[in-house]
């Protein structure tokens, strides 16, 4: 079955490329595919010879019974006699149905997003976090959501919550504060390989919010905090040992030359006078005061 369905793609499209082929016949052969409902029976066929007879009588009045309209982003999906009839879904626009026989229901396959209520999660490292995301998805295969799921939206709700709770109860809280994109991707891939045989196909998964503790919140400040300081702490002490260096380095070049001393006094002397301070300070050198003292 694979081998001749691969023959009649490549005839029928060109050549694609093996992995195409290969998703194609598991599609092929896949459970969950719905097929056509079969013969309705020889009573089915009474009833639908029937139903035409009464159609045929009440022309024109029966056309507002029997034509149907979908609009451009529905799609209806017609049972006869509770079997799915051949085609698969209908639309958009007009449809055709045999009252009587015939029960439709129609599915919107528009993107649909909606918002996973908080979930209370317990992480890999025992912290307790509240949670909470939003998921897009749409309708890919009508005849699907219909036949092989009661309700596809409210069961794509409950996976949904369910797959965040258990992603997140695996990881750490440091990996899911610095990991959302990787998480969420990881989630639409679970949740779209899940929903596949629904006929749903989920487009993007996002963490909006991760609460915290209010105690834990000021632990991790706390935390925080004293990192900053101790940062600070290190940089002022490179600070001090880089300009203890600089003054060793300066202290050797006065010592090798007096007259640089004076100069360091006239320029501390300008410094203070450009202030515009009151109180001038007049370095007296210690070898002056010597001199007076050995005289008297």
């Amino acid at each position: 079955m694979a081998a001749e369905l691969k023959q009649r793609s490549s005839q029928k499209y060109g050549q694609f490329s093996d992995e195409n082929l290969i998703v194609s016949a598991r599609g092929a052969n896949d459970e969950t595919t719905p097929k056509d409902g079969g013969d309705v029976g020889c009573c089915g066929y009474i009833l639908w010879f029937l139903a035409l007879v009464v159609i045929t009588l009440t022309f024109p009045f029966s056309l507002c019974l029997c034509i149907k309209v979908v609009q451009e982003y529905e799609r209806a999906v017609i049972f006869r006699l509770g079997r799915l009839i051949a085609g698969g879904a209908k639309g958009p626009g007009l449809f055709f149905i045999v009252p009587c026989i015939d029960s439709y229901t129609k599915v919107d396959i528009r993107t649909v997003s909606f918002d996973v209520p908080p979930q209370e999660v317990l992480t890999k490292d025992s912290v307790t976090v509240a949670v909470d995301a939003v998921v897009y998805y749409r309708v890919q295969n009508a005849t699907m959501s219909i036949t092989n799921v009661e309700d596809a939206n409210r069961s794509t709700r409950l996976l949904a919550a369910t797959t965040l709770r258990n992603v997140l109860g695996t990881k750490n809280l440091s990996e899911i504060l610095s990991e959302r994109e990787t998480i969420s991707h990881y989630m639409q891939g679970n949740l779209d390989e899940c929903t596949d045989p629904w006929g749903i196909r989920v487009e993007r998964v996002e963490i909006k919010d991760v609460r915290l503790p209010v105690q834990l919140q000021r632990a991790m400040a706390a935390e925080a905090e004293a990192a900053r300081e101790a940062r600070a702490k290190v940089i002022a002490a490179e600070g001090e040992q880089k300009a203890s260096w600089a003054l060793k380095e300066a202290a050797n070049v006065i010592t090798e030359s007096p007259a640089a001393l004076q100069l360091r006094y006239l320029q501390t002397l300008n410094t203070i006078s450009a202030e515009k301070n009151s109180t001038i300070i007049f370095p007296l050198p210690i070898d002056l005061l010597q001199s007076f003292m050995s005289h008297q």
